[in-house]
């Protein structure tokens, strides 16, 4: 069972990694949630990212998604002790799967809005899809799972 609980820990701190680094990095060469960078031979330029609504929702629903992997996580080691025995983890699994949830919608929003200049999504978008169904994957493992002393 220690192993058990501890694969599924360490699963979900590897999405709550995932979904910090997809959302806060900052790629050269590449538009990201935050800034556009250019990179020319001699110069290297940031500026904000378009203010249209389409990207202040993708920044949002990442946040959340962020947010709720943590909030999954302090409600997975509060339930550790707290829940009785034979209980589920149903809250965790909802936070968790929620979490899922906004980084697709954001994934989707961010691939069908984003003006195609001829420059590649970056590592960010991909962590942000790898994230999805590993988020997804954790919180089902949640919700089967039953605590055991």
């Amino acid at each position: 069972m220690l192993c058990i609980l501890l694969g599924v820990l360490a699963l979900h701190l590897l999405v709550f990694i995932l979904l910090i680094v997809s959302t806060a990095s900052n790629e050269k060469g590449h538009s990201d949630l935050w800034y556009s960078c250019l990179s020319e031979p001699k110069a290297y330029s940031c500026s904000q990212a378009s203010n249209e609504d389409w990207i202040q929702a993708v920044q949002a629903l990442m946040i959340l998604a962020v947010v709720f992997c943590f909030v999954s996580l302090l409600a997975f080691a509060y339930q550790l002790f707290r829940l009785f025995k034979g209980g589920r983890f149903y809250f965790t699994s909802i936070f968790q799967i929620l979490a899922s949830v906004f980084v697709m919608c954001a994934a989707i929003i961010y691939t069908v809005m984003r003006p195609s200049n001829g420059k590649g999504f970056g590592y960010s978008y991909v962590l942000a899809w790898v994230a999805f169904p590993l988020s997804l994957i954790s919180g089902l493992i949640y919700l089967i799972l039953r605590k055991k002393d």
